[in-house]
């Protein structure tokens, strides 16, 4: 197993650097003939010139195994080589108990010696020359692991950018996934690759033909896995199959890696597999399988919302794109568009973090309720979304239903107090359309609200003639629109007046009605979009907008328009009264634009007025006491008119034009009429009604005893602007008549 040098025999660069070392050993031990040095994967490192172990690689196996067993410093082992020589073998350890490699010294035995020293003493003896030899080990090991270190993150980086070079081609996160596993497969050989990540419904595989594993293997090898993943924590690699484990599963040499979630729990795992003839895996396959683990993890951060374990939206409509693009046809697939009820209750009384445990409680039923294949999202907030493919309307109301009973079964508890936990959800088929997702969410969520309307804690489908979804969908293309124009100030005010019904006589009074102005200045009237701005809590803006227009034209003819010529109307909502500081800024209006306060009369709702009884009550008496007026609107429909009306300081009650409309042919609505007439001028009120659309009606409702009407027989609408410049004119004319002669002109009639 020695042998002498010669020239033939091809040796590796001798490094001068241990030369010193070898002197010094000689000087210690002067039977030494030869010194070899290997790292600690028994590669040759350096040996002298006189002698060198052949390239059987047992010795230095021995001495690496003994070391391993062996935690000594300087643990060894002594071999005889022949009649004539014998080898010791020391092991030399790092700072952290590392092996940094095996220092070989070949003696010669002398005289009468027949068996080699003494392992102990012949140590004792150099133990100065491998401290020595420790301290340089140390020095290269570092020197080494830096360069080491800096190529792998070469190759890490290079790895890292051939994965992102593909990200943008991907469509979706699966397709990004199957990259991350195509790569796997080609930088390390592998002959499959797998990923599950179970609370994402995540189960993949590929291999090297490009097709997947079967479904039962899939299954059985993400069971045993995940279960080894989650008690370990870390990396796995298994290279050697026990004959136990080959009889239970298929016999592979298994690379593992953890896929975490932000919290660091071991969510899932990618894993690599190789048949028991492959080579080992070895620590740079492990590097890559960390870095394909950690792109995976990074996909699934960026494209889960951390909260629910849902989709974002953007994922999900990347899914939704690939799965239409995938089929021939979107009509067999379905939207859920679900909304928690009442959260905000939740939130205020209970906290924020109660209300976002609620949220990942029903997130986590939807997802346990949907079939395989369906895909899921936080869309916003509290508002979740499903896709489900293949699947008819009346099967995913189905599965919509047992979703709404399972977050009804939520028994939440915070505190000393618990709650009810109800969802309401829409259900809508996925059409033909340039984006159909985007319309079937809308769709949907119309749906969802109606459901709201009608009670909560229900599931609705939606159907194009259902009345209240209609409109929901009417209110959802027009509030784009409505939020542009109250931006760039596209509305306008319409004055329509308000005339006495006997005689000629009495200051003329007008209703100031807003209209939108369409993109190419087409007029939209407020039915068109009071609905919604009613619905997306927009009326206290709008509001605004009238009161501050309003005082200002009004103010800039404040000369001729006096409350002894004409008073002016302006309609307020239920939301507006909610508004704590609405009340002074129509006071903070009044003032700035020096307009007499009697000019304005203020209109609410019975039902609004109703339903906030105390603000109503509260804002009457601070605008009564500048000098405005105030009427009730729609009165007659609320189902306890005559309750409230004692408690209401109004001058004017407006008849409802449901009574006005039918008052000939209804004898009901006739008798309603006359009733309100007589009991306002009882409270010392007047009374307007509304929707005179006829000469015959202007007629009855006279003789009902109704002081004023409204409507197309007592005159159309026209621009605010417009009729103030005519109220100019009248002005004068009045101020001419008053400056004129007793005696009135003949060419003037006299007025009645």
């Amino acid at each position: 197993m020695l042998e002498l040098k010669s020239e033939a025999i091809e040796r590796p660069t001798v490094d001068a650097s241990f030369d010193p070392y070898g002197r010094l050993l000689r000087m210690l031990m002067p039977s030494l003939r030869a010194v070899v040095v290997h790292d600690g994967f028994s590669n040759l490192v350096w040996s002298s010139d006189e002698l060198d172990l052949v390239e059987d690689p047992d010795i230095i196996k021995d001495a690496i195994a003994n070391a391993l067993a062996d935690s000594a410093e300087f643990a060894g082992v002594v071999r005889t080589l022949d009649a004539d020589h014998a080898v010791y073998s020391f092991a030399i350890r790092g700072e952290h108990i590392e092996l940094l490699g095996v220092v070989s010294l070949i003696t010669r035995l002398t005289g009468k010696q027949t068996e080699a020293r003494p392992l102990r003493t012949v140590r004792q003896l150099v133990q100065p020359a491998l401290e020595c030899l420790r301290r340089e080990l140390t020095l290269r090991s570092k020197l080494g692991s830096r360069e080491r270190d800096l190529d792998v993150r070469e190759r890490d980086l290079d790895l890292m950018l051939e994965i992102s070079s593909h990200q943008s081609a991907a469509a979706s996160d699966t397709d990004e996934f199957g990259l991350i596993m195509k790569t796997g497969l080609e930088r390390m050989g592998c002959a499959l690759a797998a990923l599950w990540v179970p609370d994402k419904n995540i189960a993949m595989s590929l291999t090297r033909s490009g097709q997947p594993m079967s479904a039962e293997s899939l299954q059985r090898a993400q069971h045993h896995l995940m279960a080894w993943m989650q008690l370990q924590q870390r990396t796995i690699v298994v290279n050697h199959i026990s004959k136990v484990a080959s009889d239970i599963a298929a016999p592979y040499k298994i690379l593992a890696c953890p896929v975490r979630h932000p919290s660091e729990r071991v969510m899932g795992v990618l894993a690599m597999f190789n048949p028991p003839s492959a080579p080992d895996f070895d620590l740079h396959q492990t590097r890559i399988a960390e870095v394909l683990a950690k792109r995976a993890t990074s996909i699934i951060q960026a494209q889960y919302d951390s909260s629910t374990g849902l989709m974002t939206r953007q994922a999900f409509e990347r899914q939704a794109a690939a799965l239409f693009g995938s089929t021939t046809s979107t009509d067999s697939h379905v939207i859920l568009y679900l909304d928690i009820d009442r959260l905000h209750v939740i939130n205020e009384t209970f906290g924020m973090h109660v209300g976002d445990d609620v949220i990942v409680n029903v997130a986590e039923c939807m997802a346990k309720s949907l079939p395989a294949g369906a895909l899921s999202a936080r869309i916003s907030g509290d508002r979740l979304a499903a896709l489900i493919p293949n699947c008819s309307m009346d099967a995913a109301a189905i599965i919509a239903e047992r979703i709404r009973a399972a977050a009804a079964a939520i028994a939440p508890r915070a505190g000393q107090g618990s709650f009810e936990v109800s969802v309401c959800i829409g259900v809508a088929p996925i059409g033909r359309s340039d984006n159909p997702l985007a319309h079937a969410l809308a769709t949907a969520e119309i749906a969802c609200k109606a459901a709201k309307d009608r009670g909560r804690n229900r599931v609705e489908m939606f159907q194009d003639s259902d009345q209240s979804i209609i409109r929901r969908h009417t209110d959802i293309l027009v509030i784009g629109k409505l939020r542009d124009a109250l931006g760039t100030d596209s509305f306008r005010l319409d004055a329509q007046p308000i005339l006495p019904l006997r005689g000629n006589y009495g200051r003329p009074r007008f209703e100031l009605l807003i209209r939108m102005l369409g993109d190419r200045g087409e007029i939209i009237p407020p039915g068109k979009f009071l609905s919604a701005a009613e619905r997306y809590q927009l009326m206290p803006t709008i509001d605004r907008w009238v009161v501050h227009r309003a005082c200002e034209l009004l103010g800039e003819h404040s000369a001729s328009v006096g409350e002894d010529i004409a008073r002016f109307a302006i309609n307020l909502s239920g939301q507006s009264l909610q508004d704590e500081s609405f009340l002074q800024y129509v006071i903070d209006e009044i003032r700035n634009s020096g307009l007499s306060p009697g000019v304005l009369c203020f209109e609410l709702t019975e039902t609004a007025t109703i339903g906030n009884l105390a603000k109503a009550q509260q804002f009457m008496r601070k605008l009564q006491d500048l000098g405005c007026q105030f009427a009730l609107d729609d009165f007659g429909t609320g189902v306890s008119s005559l309750a409230y009306l004692k408690d209401l300081s109004v001058n004017y009650l407006k008849i409802d034009g449901t009574f006005v409309r039918d008052a000939i042919i209804n004898a009901r609505s006739e008798s309603m009429i006359k009733a309100i007439a007589q009991l306002a001028k009882v409270m010392c009120m007047e009374t307007i009604a509304e929707y005179v659309e006829t000469d015959l009606l202007r007629a009855r409702m006279a003789d009902l005893g109704v002081d004023y009407g409204q409507g197309f027989a007592m005159g159309k609408a026209q621009p605010l602007e417009e009729l103030l410049k005519v109220l100019e004119i009248y002005e004068a004319t009045v101020s001419d008549w008053a400056d004129a002669p007793q005696s009135i002109p003949e060419e003037i009639p006299s007025r009645h």
